[in-house]
């Protein structure tokens, strides 16, 4: 499940679950749609940052579509 840890991977408009700065301890996977990548880097080792349209920001966990 290394699909979120590379910035090639994800595009605006689709949608991802990624973990809050928050819930980082627990794991808690937050559910939208990219708005913006913050990574600017190819790859990161704990997923790419993104902001959702909502405007939450988190790491990439998973990508659902």
């Amino acid at each position: 499940m290394s699909e979120g840890n590379t910035r090639a991977n994800i595009k605006i408009g689709l949608k991802v679950g990624i973990v809050l700065k928050k819930d980082q301890r627990s794991g808690k996977i937050t559910h939208g749609v990219v708005k913006r990548i913050l990574t600017k880097s190819c790859s990161h080792p704990h997923g790419i940052k993104v902001q959702l349209e909502d405007g939450q920001v988190g790491r990439v966990k998973e990508i659902l579509s």
